[in-house]
């Protein structure tokens, strides 16, 4: 049996819906960071802990391709996978999903640098993240409220 990456699910607010009655296309960048802000906290490495090391990172590169639509009130699930580890850059895919039925609903990928907080400049993902982000958190799945779920 394989496993599943690490898994965000979310629901759908009214407010994400633009005339069309469907997900606004800059919605999706706050889905890839709240994806991503979960799974760091999966890690164990969650922003607070990274912030309180002097560390940080910076989005340098975000793509986002739609493959059908999302509407007010379905289900979404992210699913997030580190696909290219580099000296001070990580590059992370997501999979956007309807978590009924699995119909894709948008690709992302996101290239992140990481950076000292001050002063801001790049520096080396260290070890013990780097050893997270190869082993990444698969067959977690959280959903919006944090709340881990087992199937």
């Amino acid at each position: 049996m394989s496993s599943m990456p690490f898994r965000y699910r979310f629901r759908v607010r009214y407010n994400e819906c633009d005339a069309q009655r469907v997900v606004f296309n800059a919605r999706y960048a706050d889905y890839v960071d709240l994806a991503m802000t979960e799974f760091m906290r999966a890690l164990g490495r969650d922003y607070r802990a990274l912030l309180a090391r002097g560390l940080d990172n910076q989005v340098v590169k975000l793509t986002l391709e739609w493959q059908g639509p999302a509407h007010f009130d379905d289900v979404l699930e992210a699913r997030v996978e580190v696909i290219k580890l580099g000296r001070t850059s990580f590059t992370i895919g997501y999979t956007i999903v309807r978590a009924a039925d699995a119909t894709p609903v948008c690709q992302a990928e996101a290239v992140y640098v990481m950076m000292q907080a001050e002063p801001l400049v790049k520096t080396p993902i260290p070890d013990d993240l780097r050893e997270r982000f190869e082993r990444g958190a698969p067959d977690v799945l959280i959903d919006h409220a944090g709340q881990e779920h087992f199937e």
